[in-house]
């Protein structure tokens, strides 16, 4: 459906769950124990977005493999008519072992967050001693064929950006993309702008990058390079020093039952009271994508109190 300025709203990120197995740098603290969504509710709510246009779908956390039902849950959603593609971002830690599972399950593309291959910075990022698992759950999802397989990478400077070679270096060895996605204002690190690795600092450390021709980004939040050699691309997500709000097609589902339109404003449209209302949850939702702002207000000043697994990855 189109919003109040006219773009094209086809894209719900959904949150499964705010709980998560790790405790990354850059992601916040804030961890509330409250209710998910039930497989039913959460169904519901998906059919009625695909009945005002939404087509593709990306479920997130918090971690989205610790619900015990991902793979009912994934399947249900995939058998909603309308819905055209089911994504899934992940930190990979569990992915081995359900990599198959999920595909079987109809999901078509993965998404890894994954912010650095060297063993003590991993820990040092996320609090956990989980790198070879991670690693093996990428390898996973190639070998059993899902659609697309991308590695999230966020840098922090002097923390993790000495390690942007050997991620790249993923892509050239493997057909996945690796995107670098500009640290975002919800810790006080991302609040930090002297902290922030921006594109442009990348792209001139690794000058064999040449960009791939995008004439339209029709929602594509990633602008991307490639290289001699290569087996996957590498991206740049940059949404606070180059924003995409103008082409953005997205709004997010919370684990709770609110609609959020904008990732960079705090305001939500709660729809949990009209699930067994049709009528009434479609009515709700039409009025959160048409409150979508036209751009968000992200800076080094922003207020968002929210850490990333309450928003949805």
């Amino acid at each position: 459906m189109l919003d109040a300025l006219g773009r094209e709203v086809n894209y719900l990120r959904v949150s499964v769950t705010q709980r998560c197995n790790l405790n990354c740098l850059y992601c916040g603290t804030d961890r509330p124990d409250t209710d998910e969504l039930t497989a039913n509710e959460l169904e519901t709510i998906i059919r009625a977005f695909a009945k005002l246009g939404f087509n593709k779908v990306r479920l997130t956390g918090g971690e989205p493999l610790l619900r015990r039902n991902i793979t009912d849950i994934a399947a249900r959603i995939r058998a909603v008519p309308g819905i055209e593609k089911l994504a899934l971002t992940t930190n990979g830690v569990l992915l081995a072992d359900m990599a198959a599972s999920l595909k079987n399950s109809g999901v078509d593309a993965v998404n890894i967050s994954l912010d650095t291959t060297d063993e003590n910075n991993y820990q040092r990022l996320t609090g956990v001693n989980a790198l070879s698992k991670v690693l093996r759950g990428i390898d996973a999802a190639l070998t059993v064929g899902i659609g697309s397989v991308r590695i999230n990478a966020v840098l922090i400077r002097n923390v993790n950006d000495g390690d942007a070679e050997n991620l790249i270096a993923l892509a050239r060895e493997r057909a996945l993309d690796v995107r670098f996605i500009e640290l975002m204002p919800f810790s006080d690190e991302g609040k930090n702008e002297a902290l922030v690795v921006k594109a442009e600092e990348i792209l001139q450390r690794f000058p064999y990058l040449t960009p791939l021709e995008q004439k339209d980004r029709g929602g594509q939040t990633a602008k991307y390079y490639t290289a001699p050699g290569f087996q996957g691309k590498i991206g740049f997500i940059s949404p606070v020093s180059d924003k995409f709000c103008a082409s953005c097609n997205r709004v997010r589902l919370l684990s709770t039952g609110q609609v959020r339109p904008c990732l960079g404003y705090e305001r939500t449209y709660d729809l949990k009271p009209f699930i067994d209302h049709e009528d009434q949850l479609i009515g709700i939702i039409k009025t959160a994508v048409r409150s979508k702002p036209a751009g968000h207000n992200f800076g080094c000043a922003y207020g968002n109190m929210h850490a990333m697994n309450r928003i949805g990855g």
